[in-house]
């Protein structure tokens, strides 16, 4: 990190925030996304300045709602004016594009190396957690379902999102999570597992 003090401004002011959110897009996710944002940034020669500041507002636009979250997110970035000590107009139109192409869902391709790092950072797949985060999101969100109805929301969406079909990209055919994706997938077709795997979360919360 280049500047000791955009460090200190963002844990104080930025980091907090996360805080308040879902315990899948907690302080422990974004201090991974900001890890795993940093290694990329290494490996692919690009400022480590810029990966960090992305990694650290990419979900901050949870505070309006999920849905337009990226949206919300690449917002908060561009209005910070704090920012503007340590970057340049263009360099924060930049990141504010990559923490606006961070979502897996958003249909199209990273416009940049900086948003393709963001994502891969944010899809660093641990099948356990994957699937934990999964039931704790369905809990929290859909009280009202049934055990057996959590349980299908579940396996819908680890099909929907990782799946051989499914929405998720990689945009780095070399990075881990291409042989952590592969052992999700393992998982997700032993019905046997994947049901004990949720038994262990659901009834942990």
């Amino acid at each position: 990190m280049n500047e000791k003090s955009l460090k200190e401004y963002i844990e104080a002011n930025v980091i907090p925030l996360y805080d308040s959110f879902d315990r899948g897009h907690d302080r422990s996710h974004v201090e991974m996304v900001i890890e795993q944002s940093l290694q990329l940034a290494r490996q692919q020669d690009v400022r480590e300045d810029m990966a960090y500041v992305i990694a650290a507002y990419h979900d901050t636009g949870l505070c309006e709602g999920r849905e337009r979250h990226h949206e919300v997110s690449a917002r908060i970035l561009r209005a910070d004016s704090r920012l503007r000590q340590w970057f340049t107009e263009s360099e924060i139109a930049t990141m504010a594009d990559a923490a606006e192409d961070h979502r897996a869902s958003s249909g199209h391709e990273p416009r940049t190396i900086y948003g393709r790092i963001v994502a891969e950072a944010d899809r660093f797949i641990d099948p356990e957690t994957i699937i934990r985060r999964t039931v704790l999101y369905g809990i929290e969100h859909y009280p009202a379902l049934s055990r057996e109805e959590h349980y299908r929301r579940m396996v819908a969406h680890l099909h929907e999102k990782y799946g051989p079909s499914g929405y998720l990209r990689l945009w780095f055919p070399d990075s881990p999570n291409a042989s952590r994706l592969e052992r999700l997938r393992q998982m997700m077709s032993d019905a046997e597992l994947l049901r004990s795997l949720f038994n262990r979360f659901y009834e942990n919360e």
